[in-house]
C-alpha cells in the first residue's frame, strides 16, 4: 500500500536537505492557501511524501501544518472514489482513510550534552512545549498544570523504535528522547541547566515540533520529530556550529527512512 507522509520544516535549507534525501527528481509543487506550497515526491509504489516549509516558531508552523492537513482532508473528501486503493479513498460506507498517515517535524536543532553530540540525530520519544506555562514563586508550572491544555505529545514507541532501528542499521548515531520546543533559543549555560533539570532526559531543543504536533493531533494523525544536531544547547558560539554537517545528517536520515519506515504503516 502506498502511504502518504507530510514532512514539515522551518526553513527552506532544511526542506532542501529533506528533498535531496527523498529523490533525485524534481518534486511537483502544489500550491496551498495562504501562499504556502508543498513539494510533492511520488515514486511508484513507494510512499508519497509532501514536504512543507512551515516557518520559524510554533505558531507559524502550527498554522502552516494545519493548512496542509485541512487541504488534504478537503481534497480527500472531494475525491474519494470508494475503491479502497490508497490514502484518501473510501474503504467502506461512512469510513475513509486519513489524508496523511504520518506527520514528521524535521530539521536541525541544538543538542543537550552528552546525549546528542554535534552531527548526531534525535528522534522524539515526546514532543514537549518547554516554555509554555507560568513562572511562580515556587518555580515553573507547565500549561497543563495550570489547567489550560497540554504541554507534551508522546510519540508511539513502536514508531520511534522502527526509526531508531533503521538508522542504527546504517550506523547513524541516534538518540530516542524528548525534544523540547522553545520560543526563545537557549543562549546561556544557566538556561540550558534549567531546561535540563525541568525536562530530564531531553536530548534536543528546536522551535517547531510542538506546533506541528498540535496541528497533527487536531486531525488524528501520528506525529514524530526528527532532528539533526548542529550546535550544543547553551552559550551561543557560532564558530562551533556545524549547520552543514547537520543538514547532511538530516539528508542521509531521510534517504534511509524513505526506503524503510516511510513505506510502512505508522
Amino acid at each position: 500500500m502506498v502511504h502518504r507522509i507530510l514532512i514539515v520544516t522551518a526553513v527552506a535549507a532544511e526542506a532542501d536537505s529533506v528533498t535531496a534525501g527523498l529523490t533525485t527528481a524534481a518534486p511537483e509543487h502544489v500550491p496551498l492557501p495562504g501562499g504556502l506550497a508543498l513539494r510533492r515526491h511520488a515514486d511508484g509504489d513507494r510512499a508519497r511524501v509532501d514536504v512543507l516549509v512551515g516557518g520559524v516558531g510554533p505558531a507559524a508552523v502550527a498554522a502552516a501544518t494545519g493548512t496542509a492537513l485541512a487541504h488534504a482532508s478537503l481534497t480527500s473528501t472531494s475525491t474519494s472514489t470508494g475503491t479502497g486503493t490508497g490514502a484518501g479513498t473510501s474503504t467502506d460506507a461512512g469510513r475513509r482513510e486519513l489524508p496523511y498517515d504520518l506527520v514528521v517535524s524535521a530539521g536541525i536543532a541544538g543538542g543537550f550534552r552528552p546525549a546528542a553530540p554535534l552531527g548526531s540525530l534525535v528522534v522524539s520519544s515526546a514532543i514537549v512545549a518547554a516554555d509554555l506555562g507560568a513562572e511562580t514563586p515556587d518555580g515553573y508550572l507547565a500549561v497543563d498544570a495550570l489547567g489550560f491544555g497540554r504541554s507534551v505529545h508522546p510519540v508511539s514507541e513502536a514508531l520511534t523504535g522502527r526509526i531508531a532501528a533503521a538508522l542504527a542499521a546504517e550506523g547513524l548515531p541516534c538518540a530516542v528522547a524528548p525534544v523540547l520546543t522553545v520560543s526563545t533559543v537557549t543562549g546561556t549555560a544557566r538556561r540550558a541547566a534549567e531546561l535540563a533539570e525541568r525536562h530530564p532526559g531531553a536530548a534536543a531543543e528546536a522551535m517547531e515540533g510542538f506546533g506541528v504536533a498540535e496541528a497533527a493531533a487536531a486531525y488524528g494523525v501520528p506525529v514524530v520529530e526528527l532532528r539533526a544536531v548542529s550546535n550544543a544547547v547553551g552559550p551561543r558560539d557560532r564558530a562551533a556550529w556545524r549547520i552543514g554537517d547537520a543538514l547532511d545528517a538530516l539528508r542521509h536520515a531521510v534517504r534511509l527512512l524513505g526506503r524503510t519506515v516511510f513505506v510502512e504503516a505508522p
